[in-house]
C-alpha cells in the first residue's frame, strides 16, 4: 500500500499509486507543496547526476519525504494537465538510483519509482523520509544541502544543518537504544545456563507506523522469509525458520508470533522462536548449543556449530528482508549474538568440505561479542546478500572459524 502526497491531496486511504489518483490529482489542480514537485520533462539520462535531479531528491529526503512526478505541466504551482514523457527505461532509471547514491552524500537509498500511464507516459518517484539528513549535493569543489520552502528549493543556512547534524546524532542513540531493549528481551527467560541461544533483533530506523498486518499477511511474510533465506544458503545445517509454526502465528502486543514447534523432547534441541512486529521490528531467538550430534547423541550446551550459526543468520536475514518489502522499509539497526551464561567457554565447532566434524580447533570464547551494523533491507539483492554474509563472517570468526559452509559466497560486484 501506498500513501503519498497524491493520497493525501485528494482525500485517499493508503491504496496503490496508480494512472487514475494522478489524472484526479491533475483534474483538480492539486499544487505544488513541500512534498510534490511537478516536472513536464524527464532528465536526460546522459550525464544525470550533473543535472538537478541530486538536488531535486536531497531537498526532498532532508524536507521529510516527498514525491516528484515527471510528466505533469503546471500554471502557478497548480497541475494544469499531463504531458507524455515517453518510456521510462530500466537503464534510466538505473541512471537515476545511481544519481542518488554517488551524487547525494550521505546517499539517498530506497526511491520509489512508479510508471504511470499507457498513452501518457509520466513517472512518479517517492523520496523516503530520511534520518542520515543533512544530505549535501556536491559540484566542483562546492557543497551545499538543499531543502524545500513550500514548493521552492532553497539552501540551508548554517545553523539548520547544524541542528540536522545534532538530530541526526540523536537518532542513532534511540535507534540503539531501541535494538538494544529489543535484544534483551529476546534473550529473557531462555535457558542459556544449560545451552547456548541465539538471538537476533532488527529494528527499522524509521519505523511503520501505517501498517498493522493481519496474520494472512504475516504468514505470507514467513514464507517469503524462508525463500530468501534459502537463495542465499544451503540445507547442510539447521534452518530455525523449519522449528516454528509459520502458519498460524499468534497476535501479541503490537506483534505476531511464530511459536516453537519443536516440543516432543527428541527435537527440543531446535527450539526456536520469531516476532514480526507493526512498526517492523524483528526478533528471533534460537537454541544453538547441545544441537544432535547423531542420531542419539548431543553436543553440550556450550558446543555450536558455525554452520548452526549461519543458519540462523540466513533465516533471520530473509525474515527481516520480507518485513522491509511488505512494509516498504529500507534501512535496519541489526543486533546479533549468542547468549550463555554456563561455567564452560563456549566453543564454536568446525567441518571441513566433506561437513565432516572438527573438533578442539576452534577458539574457545568466555564471552561472544554480539554484532552489530545497519543494513539497506529495500538494496538490490546482491548488496543485501553481501550484508547477511558479513553478519555470518563476523559470528563465526570469533570462534577461530574462516570458511562458512551454509551461506553462499555473494557477488564480488554490486551495480547499486
Amino acid at each position: 500500500m501506498n500513501f503519498t502526497p497524491l493520497h493525501r491531496a485528494l482525500g485517499l486511504t493508503p491504496r496503490p499509486l496508480t494512472d487514475e489518483i494522478l489524472d484526479s490529482a491533475v483534474d483538480v489542480g492539486v499544487t505544488e507543496t513541500d512534498d510534490l514537485d511537478w516536472k513536464s520533462e524527464l532528465p536526460p539520462i546522459k550525464n544525470l547526476s550533473q543535472t538537478d535531479v541530486p538536488k531535486d531528491i536531497a531537498a526532498m529526503a532532508n524536507s521529510g519525504g516527498g514525491m516528484i512526478v515527471y510528466g505533469v505541466a503546471e500554471s502557478q504551482k497548480a497541475a494544469t494537465g499531463r504531458k507524455d514523457v515517453g518510456e521510462f527505461t530500466e537503464g534510466h532509471e538505473r541512471a537515476y538510483r545511481s544519481a542518488a547514491v554517488t551524487a547525494i552524500s550521505p546517499p539517498v537509498f530506497g526511491l520509489g519509482v512508479y510508471r504511470l500511464g499507457m498513452e501518457t507516459h509520466a513517472v512518479a518517484v517517492v523520496v523516503p523520509a530520511s534520518v542520515d539528513g543533512p544530505h549535501l549535493v556536491y559540484k566542483n569543489d562546492l557543497f551545499g544541502a538543499p531543502i524545500r520552502n513550500d514548493a521552492d528549493t532553497a539552501w540551508m543556512k548554517e545553523r539548520q544543518i547544524e541542528v540536522m547534524y545534532r538530530a541526526r546524532f540523536e537518532e542513532r542513540r534511540r535507534s540503539s537504544d531501541a535494538v538494544n531493549a529489543l535484544y534483551d528481551e529476546a534473550a529473557e527467560g531462555r535457558d542459556s545456563q544449560k545451552r547456548a541461544w541465539f538471538v537476533a533483533v532488527a529494528h527499522p530506523r524509521i519505523p511503520s507506523l501505517l501498517s498493522r498486518p493481519d496474520r494472512h499477511e504475516t504468514r505470507a511474510i514467513f514464507a517469503r522469509a524462508e525463500t530468501v533465506s534459502l537463495s542465499y544458503s544451503n540445507n547442510h545445517g539447521v534452518h530455525p525458520l523449519e522449528s516454528m509454526d509459520r502458519l498460524n502465528p499468534r497476535p501479541g502486543l503490537r506483534r505476531w508470533t511464530a511459536v516453537n514447534k519443536a516440543n516432543a523432547e527428541r527435537e527440543r534441541w531446535k527450539e526456536a522462536w520469531a516476532d514480526v512486529h507493526h512498526d517492523g521490528s524483528v526478533m528471533l531467538a534460537a537454541a544453538i548449543g547441545g544441537h544432535r550430534r547423531s542420531a542419539d547423541a548431543y553436543f553440550d550446551g556450550w558446543e555450536v556449530e558455525g554452520r548452526g550459526l549461519e543458519g540462523c543468520i540466513a533465516d533471520f536475514a530473509g525474515l527481516v528482508r520480507a518485513v522491509a518489502e511488505a512494509q516498504h522499509l529500507d534501512e535496519y539497526e541489526v543486533r546479533v549474538g549468542v547468549a550463555w551464561n554456563g561455567e564452560q567457554p563456549l566453543q564454536v565447532l568446525d567441518v571441513d568440505g566433506r561437513l565432516n566434524l572438527h573438533i578442539g580447533t576452534s577458539t574457545t570464547l568466555r564471552r561472544f561479542e554480539s554484532v552489530r551494523s545497519t543494513i539497506n533491507a529495500a538494496g538490490s539483492n546482491e548488496s543485501f546478500h553481501r550484508d547477511a554474509f558479513r553478519l555470518a563472517e563476523d559470528c563465526v570468526n570469533q570462534g577461530g572459524i574462516t570458511l562458512l559452509h551454509m551461506m553462499k559466497e555473494p557477488p564480488a560486484n554490486d551495480d547499486d
